[in-house]
């Protein structure tokens, strides 16, 4: 009787070991999930070229760094407005948890179909103008995000640098796009100061862009390209052409140089995105509103050129232009 009662005493604390092993385990792969919470962010952009391209990849990038798990569904609008429309609202549909729009239609849209989801900008020039936000430091509601404004003055004086005899800068714009118009009247303003002479050209298509180029080229000394979300799908076109001239061209940002222009002083898209994913992380895992977080411009900037473009000028490196500046790398 004592070995039988041992046996049955011996079987039963094996098995409950083996239970107390399972719920262990099963218990801690419970936990590990619940704590790695995975966030769905709906991404939706405007229209497809570098630097729209860049600002998502940033973002991106920049989750992965601080440690936000996220499941993203990203979506391209090819440039077409009723389709950022679509789009918001089968975010909306699909419940997701963050939506962030990329360029101002994206944005805009986006805020039309929703006031509940978080929204984030990025690539916006003027939120406030757009009626995205209240202010800067105080936007309201659902939406907050990061500005693309790039330090025009700066960028202007590029021209004075490279050439004191450049009196008259062209630039070509979508007549469509609000940004557009906020930095062709910034520009305005600021080349008075100094001694420059802003001639613009509005387009309405893609297809407009080599005619408005080949215009343009015979009016003026020298061309700076802003961010236009039209023109940068096109800018190897405005490069090239301005090349065939022995032109300057200046750029509003870095990944115009990837299209043959000559020179920016300005900002970063990739690094505007991972600041606009600190952000996206304050929502998501914090908890924060977007109400309660200013809307940002662009922490850094960087003077870069393109070497071969620099070259085929017959420009001198040594330039006060470029002194202090980077060689950009595709």
């Amino acid at each position: 009787m004592k070995k039988g009662k041992m046996k049955k005493i011996m079987a039963v604390a094996v098995a409950g070991l083996i239970v107390l092993t399972g719920c262990s385990t099963g218990g801690s792969s419970k936990v590990d999930n619940t704590n790695e919470k995975i966030y769905k962010i709906g991404i939706s952009q405007f229209t497809e070229h570098p630097a729209l391209d860049d600002a998502r990849r940033g973002f991106e990038d920049g989750l992965k760094e601080l440690g936000v798990n996220v499941e993203i569904e990203y979506q391209n609008a090819q440039g077409d407005i009723p389709n950022t429309v679509s789009i918001a609202q089968k975010f909306v549909k699909d419940k997701v948890d963050l939506i962030y729009a990329i360029a101002t239609p994206a944005a805009q849209s986006a805020k039309q179909a929703t006031n509940e989801i978080p929204i984030i900008f990025s690539a916006v020039t003027d939120p406030v103008s757009a009626e995205l936000i209240q202010s800067m430091d105080a936007p309201g509601g659902n939406v907050t995000g990061t500005s693309d404004a790039t330090p025009i003055d700066r960028q202007l004086q590029l021209f004075n640098e490279i050439d004191k005899n450049i009196k008259n800068i062209g630039i070509i714009y979508n007549t469509s796009e609000p940004n557009s118009h906020v930095q062709v009247d910034s520009a305005k303003e600021l080349s008075k100061e100094l001694g420059l002479k802003i001639v613009e050209i509005g387009i309405t298509t893609i297809n407009d862009i080599p005619q408005a180029v080949d215009s343009i080229i015979n009016k003026v000394d020298a061309i700076y390209t802003i961010t236009d979300n039209m023109v940068a799908s096109a800018i190897n076109v405005v490069a090239e052409k301005a090349l065939e001239s022995k032109m300057i061209t200046v750029a509003a940002e870095s990944s115009h140089l990837s299209g043959g222009i000559l020179i920016t002083d300005g900002i970063s898209y990739y690094e505007l995105g991972k600041q606009t994913a600190k952000m996206a992380k304050e929502i998501l895992v914090d908890g924060k509103s977007p109400s309660e977080i200013p809307a940002e411009t662009a922490e850094n900037t960087s003077k870069m050129y393109n070497e071969e473009t620099l070259k085929t000028l017959g420009l001198d490196v040594n330039n006060t232009a470029f002194k202090d500046a980077e060689k950009f790398l595709k």
